[in-house]
């Protein structure tokens, strides 16, 4: 169901039962009033001087139907049939017409045509003499039961029947039903006040779909009116407001999704073209390799060497790919652990020693007395400073130094320190060799085709771990790269 149509079905629900109630209301009163009037007319009527002579004298006459007003009179002239003498004001409007019937002490009636005395009302008659019947709905009759002062005689009791027709005092509502018309103008007016919104609903409904099918790139009109009115505080456009920034977030996360898809396969195609190389190589110097071997020839120990040359790249390469992934996925969900760092530190010198003595480098090492550990995920750590001392040994000369060092600092921190005598790195390259993709003029060989990844990933790491990577000129005249983080819990 609509909008439009629920608001007028609850209006109805609230007004039907509201008119309900207030016409019971004012049955009651009605039927209180005529009662009230009733009850006091009789008693006026038995309480009169000669009432019980002129009754007894003629119960039938004594009786009988009352007239209304004439015509020609004026409201409280009406003659009162229980006074004597000539008409006075009474004390409250015209009464409508009414029935008056005559009862012995017996309980019969005075008149053979009249109806037998109700057992209920008798039976209600109170210390007062009085017993009224109501009835429940407009228009419905009022019955009330009197029992004269003597209480003896053909006049014992007097039974009056009357009405609830318009006029009668205390009625709450109007005599007249035109006060329902404001009941349905309600409706009207909450039909006529809805409009507006419900079309203004619909205009921002219309303009969320345009939007989602242009892939959010339409904007939304914040008001979502039509009318050239101002609704920037109303509920409407509080609401177009939260679809249009849920509109922009949805199509800036749109064009983050898209530009990653472009980067990945600009990335995938590149690093297939940097695999595809050192492969080709390899491939060549192994089928030199199995030439040679096979003609009975010594082993060429250069081509043997370049072919673990080839194959060192292409692991640090794969390695490099599987953390840039992992980093690539937004926030990286790091499996964080105890990392024993001169372990780590022993393990990654174990692994590059094989291609420092290939490129005729020195690899040092120096750890402190006492094992230093940080917090952190073993897998990315190890990459970091596996990309640090491969870049060290990489770009070095032939009888060059690698030294890594790792010492305690004050503040419970540690720094492990990658030094290395090479050519080193312009300043002006120093700030953003750590940018994906850049490669300095400084870099040689095969880093000028490469991805520029190695740094880069370094950096990253070391930010997701609270860590400072820091790079600058070695007193050794190469380049000195810095990580400084928090020793692990255990160990402040």
């Amino acid at each position: 169901m609509r909008l439009q149509a629920r608001l007028a079905v609850a209006t109805a629900a609230v007004l039907v039962p509201l008119v309900l109630g207030l016409t019971w209301l004012d049955a009651r009163a009605k039927h209180r009033a005529a009662t009230d009037q009733l009850i006091e007319l009789l008693q006026r009527r038995s309480q009169a001087p000669t009432a019980r002579a002129r009754c007894e004298a003629d119960p039938v006459a004594y009786g009988g139907p009352l007239g209304p007003r004439p015509p020609d009179g004026r409201p409280g002239d009406r003659p009162d049939p229980g006074h004597d003498g000539p008409p006075r004001p009474l004390p409250f409007p015209p009464f409508p017409p009414a029935t008056i019937r005559v009862y012995d002490d017996q309980r019969r009636p005075a008149e053979a045509s009249a109806p037998a005395l109700p057992a209920d009302l008798v039976d209600a008659l109170g210390d007062d003499g009085v017993a009224a019947l109501r009835g429940l709905w407009p228009g419905s009759k009022v019955r009330v039961l009197v029992q004269t002062p003597w209480a003896t005689g053909p006049c014992a009791y007097l039974l009056g029947d009357g009405t609830t027709a318009p006029g009668w005092r205390a009625a709450i509502l109007p005599a007249s039903r035109w006060w329902l018309l404001p009941s349905l103008a309600v409706i009207v007016v909450v039909l006529l006040a809805v409009w507006p919104v419900v079309r203004r609903l619909r205009r921002l409904t219309r303009a969320v779909e345009r939007s989602a099918a242009d892939g959010f790139g339409s904007p939304i009109a914040i008001d979502g009116a039509s009318d050239g009115q101002d609704h920037g505080n109303d509920e409407v456009a509080a609401l177009a407001r939260a679809f249009a920034a849920a509109a922009r977030e949805v199509a800036a996360q749109l064009a983050a999704k898209d530009q990653r898809e472009r980067a990945l396969r600009d990335f995938l195609a590149n690093t297939t073209h940097d695999v595809m190389i050192p492969l080709t190589v390899l491939q060549a110097h192994l089928a030199t390799l199995r030439d040679r071997d096979g003609a009975g020839q010594p082993i060429d120990h250069d081509a043997l060497t370049s072919a673990m040359d080839e194959a060192h790249y292409i692991a640090s390469l794969l390695h490099n790919l599987g953390a840039a992934a992992k980093l690539d996925a937004g926030a990286p969900a790091l499996h964080k652990n105890r990392v024993p760092l001169d372990r780590l530190i022993e393990r990654i010198c174990a692994r590059h020693r094989p291609i420092a003595r290939q490129l005729e480098v020195t690899l040092d090492l120096a750890l402190p007395e006492a094992p230093l550990a940080c917090d952190g995920d073993v897998t990315l750590l190890e990459q970091l400073v596996s990309n640090v001392v491969y870049n060290a040994i990489r770009h070095n000369q032939k009888g060059g130094h690698v030294a890594i060092i790792l010492e305690p600092l004050a503040g419970e921190q540690f720094r492990l320190r990658v030094l290395d005598d090479g050519p080193g790195v312009p300043d002006a390259d120093l700030v953003r060799v750590r940018e994906r993709g850049y490669r300095g003029d400084a870099a040689r060989g095969r880093a000028t085709a490469g991805q520029g990844l190695g740094l880069h990933i370094a950096h990253r790491v070391a930010s997701v771990h609270d860590m400072t990577l820091t790079l600058g000129p070695s007193e050794f005249g190469g380049l000195q790269v810095d990580l400084v983080g928090p020793l692990a819990l255990e160990l402040r």
